[in-house]
């Protein structure tokens, strides 16, 4: 094992065991070093790792922002990935679309009709519903009701993939707009299809839900020509 995997190994434990937690800050790089009898450069590695991962915020100089303290962002790390395995071609976008669809189905067929996600859901509708909303807020607002339908199923795992998937194909979802023939009633459809969704969800018809979310996504991507893009294509 490598040094630096040693204190990722250390901090692991301690998270596991209830010594640390969000909020709480790591021992100074030179107690750490000691304490684990590794080199600070080891150390600075390991934080530099968990920094990237969204584990931890490291600040520097003195105050109340100094040192390194544990936070919780496990979107941060799944998205960079992801976008950067998409860069590569390893990952092509269709095949994201294709998990998001998955994941999106069975998020929205079980969300909580009456909870607080539903409602932002319903608040973000309103802004989307807008005559004056340009494309990118447009788009921005989408993401964001996206995430509020996951959000609103409770569970931790499936909004963290949720916002990875989507920050991940974010800058593609920006592009294919270029490829849609009219933008206007391309807006206009998926506004009513969005009222569709949240209105399955809230009448707590799981089933009916997750069908038009699955149409509704897929729709958007094969409109924009990302079956036809050279990727995998995405279902008929």
């Amino acid at each position: 094992m490598k040094t630096h995997q040693l204190v990722l190994a250390w901090i692991e434990n301690e998270l596991s065991e209830g010594r640390l937690a969000v909020g709480g800050r790591l021992p100074a790089e030179r107690s750490l070093a000691e304490q684990l009898k590794v080199s600070r450069t080891s150390v600075r590695e390991a934080i530099r790792i968990l920094e990237a991962m969204g584990v931890v915020r490291a600040g520097v100089g003195s105050g109340p922002d100094a040192g390194t303290v544990v936070i919780s962002d496990p979107t941060a790390a799944l998205g960079s990935a992801l976008r950067l395995h998409v860069a590569t071609q390893h990952l092509p976008v269709a095949d994201i679309v294709e998990t998001r669809v998955l994941l999106e189905s069975w998020a929205v067929s079980h969300a909580k009709p009456g909870s607080p996600e539903l409602a932002d859901a319903s608040r973000l509708l309103a802004e989307m519903d807008s005559d004056d909303v340009g494309v990118d807020a447009f788009l921005a607002l989408d993401v964001r009701f996206h995430l509020a339908l996951a959000d609103a199923a409770g569970n931790a795992v499936v909004s963290a993939m949720m916002g990875s998937l989507r920050e991940s194909i974010t800058g593609y979802a920006s592009r294919f707009t270029a490829n849609l023939p009219d933008w206007d009633a391309t807006a206009g459809r998926l506004r009513a299809e969005h009222h569709g969704i949240l209105a399955a969800v809230q009448n707590n018809d799981g089933e009916r839900a997750a069908r038009l979310v699955a149409d509704h996504i897929e729709g958007y991507y094969r409109e924009a020509g990302l079956a036809s893009a050279g990727t995998v294509p995405l279902r008929p």
